[in-house]
């Protein structure tokens, strides 16, 4: 059964549809409340859903808009469910993004952010380059740069965010990542893995990535 992905305005999301996500993540590592989930509404412009059928399989909160001139694609809270098509979800999510952002910036090379506290997460970015940070390489000025713009647009205080790991210090809450699972955790880059090591998951500890995604890669996300 083909993958199903919509977007809409967060203030159509009804209170049904939030318990549906709360139950989706209910058992994953980053069990979203319909509390939570309702405030994420608020924060958020769009909610992207991916279904099979009637099933809701994943979703995630985003916004679409320009930092210092840059076109962003900024993804907030989400889940994709733990099933054998996980990765399948994931990546219609994605392309959902990677549309509404060349429909709006033709022509224009788009940043794409993340937060998340899953080294598998890093699969979000599968079609996009020049991820940072990634194993092995000593992010510079600009690019610290933008880790310490989007940690503030996830509005993550300064003092518990570090620009040199792109980490951020969790005070024990749930943080609004991108929930997901790899199906063959055994297959995750050990470098990547190794990056992850100090982050404290039962703390609320999170990671803030970037990539970036061509003006000629966007266009197959055109039609």
């Amino acid at each position: 059964m083909a993958v199903e992905v919509e977007s809409r305005d967060c203030t159509a999301v009804s209170d049904a549809e939030l318990e549906a996500m709360a139950d989706l993540c209910a058992d994953g590592q980053n069990p979203f409340t319909v509390g939570f989930l309702s405030k994420q509404t608020e924060l958020w412009v769009l909610l992207t859903e991916a279904r099979e059928g009637s099933r809701l399989r994943g979703f995630v909160f985003s916004t679409l808009e320009r930092i210092g001139g840059t076109p962003v694609v900024i993804l907030g809270a989400g889940s994709v469910a733990r099933t054998s098509r996980r990765s399948t979800v994931l990546q219609a999510l994605v392309a959902e993004q990677l549309h509404r952002a060349v429909m709006a910036f033709p022509d224009e090379d788009v940043l794409m952010g993340v937060r998340m506290n899953d080294p598998a997460t890093f699969e979000v970015f599968k079609v996009l380059g020049n991820v940072i940070p990634r194993p092995g390489h000593n992010a510079n000025g600009e690019e610290r740069a933008w880790g310490r713009r989007l940690a503030k647009r996830y509005r993550i205080g300064n003092s518990v965010y570090d620009p040199r790991s792109f980490m951020a210090t969790g005070d024990g809450g749930q943080p609004a990542v991108l929930d997901y699972e790899t199906l063959r955790p055994e297959r995750t880059d050990e470098a990547l893995v190794d990056m992850f090591s100090p982050l404290q998951r039962k703390r609320g500890d999170s990671l803030v990535a970037v990539a970036w995604a061509t003006a000629g890669r966007l266009q197959r996300y055109g039609d």
